[in-house]
């Protein structure tokens, strides 16, 4: 068994390999069951529409048994430790898919018992799949992912970091991510995107919109308050002023094949305008298909560890 709880833990060809057979998912379905006989347990202690929903769905495609757990219905919450929870589930299911407010130390905790994948389906700190699943659209849409330049627009939050990461992991990606001064994709993590990369990274953490080379060849945004995680200034939208993506701000940075992305949910109105959301140039359904895909790849590299 095989955890993925962070980017971090991959070498470059295991996420291109993850990436490129969540591609295939995409596109030709899944002609046998690698999975069957397994079981997944979904351990969600925070809201999620669709990274439960594709984890149940792509896990129950790939042949395997999935049982669901809500935020109170392990005995985490009466005291028992996460090591013996963990020792435990690993006699009962082959992977677990865990979302929380936490971060990833504590998520590693929880994988390590050899006999049990732990997923990371979502911490405080990063959203792997997601990243995962931006590439996976990406690489479908464009027919490759080096040379290409995404524009990261709102809060370095979870799903940036992990783009930041996967820019790392990728040869030849570009990602420049555009946050409000307070509000950046912390330096801990550019520290990481350096050491993966050797500094041969094209990652770079910008402030002022007047920055950005452009054209881009996708403008990626994201909601502005993770998982309903209050901000400590209580006046904080106006720090996000002129950095929702509307008509005239994705026109100013797009060239004539540029697309729009956003991992969803989104609020219409706030960090994206229904004009680019709904536009011909938005890939962000899709986007939301291959969280699906994704969550299928990543549960079949960590289950049947080939690759």
């Amino acid at each position: 068994m095989r955890n993925l709880i962070s980017l971090a833990d991959l070498k470059p060809e295991q996420l291109a390999r993850i990436v490129a057979r969540a591609v295939e998912f995409g596109t030709g379905g899944v002609d046998d069951k690698p999975l069957a006989g397994r079981q997944v347990g979904v351990y969600f202690r925070k809201s999620s529409t669709r990274t439960r929903t594709s984890f149940w769905s792509g896990a129950t495609r790939l042949g395997a048994d999935v049982i669901t757990f809500g935020p109170d219905e392990l005995q985490l919450t009466t005291g028992e430790t996460v090591e013996d929870t963990s020792r435990v589930l690993g006699q009962y299911l082959d992977a677990l898919v865990v979302r929380t407010n936490g971060d990833v130390a504590e998520m590693r905790r929880l994988g390590g018992s050899p006999d049990l994948a732990v997923v990371n389906a979502l911490s405080l700190d990063e959203h792997p799949t997601q990243a995962i699943a931006d590439l996976t659209t990406l690489a479908e849409h464009f027919g490759k992912l080096a040379g290409l330049h995404v524009l990261v627009v709102g809060e370095g939050n979870s799903s940036g970091a992990a783009l930041a990461l996967a820019g790392a992991l990728t040869p030849g990606l570009r990602i420049t991510l555009l946050s409000p001064e307070g509000y950046e994709v912390p330096k801990s993590t550019m520290d990481l995107v350096d050491e993966l990369s050797g500094g041969e990274h094209q990652v770079r953490r910008i402030t002022d919109p007047a920055e950005v080379d452009g054209p881009v060849d996708a403008v990626y945004t994201s909601r502005w308050q993770t998982m309903g995680v209050p901000k400590a200034d209580p006046h904080w939208l106006e720090a996000f002023e002129g950095f929702a993506i509307d008509r005239a701000f994705f026109e100013r940075y797009s060239g004539p094949d540029t697309v729009f992305l956003h991992d969803l949910p989104a609020v219409r109105g706030q960090e994206v305008a229904d004009e680019v959301l709904d536009g011909e140039r938005s890939l962000a359904w899709r986007q939301a298909h291959h969280k699906m895909t994704a969550a299928m790849a990543v549960l079949e590299w960590c289950v049947v560890g080939e690759n």
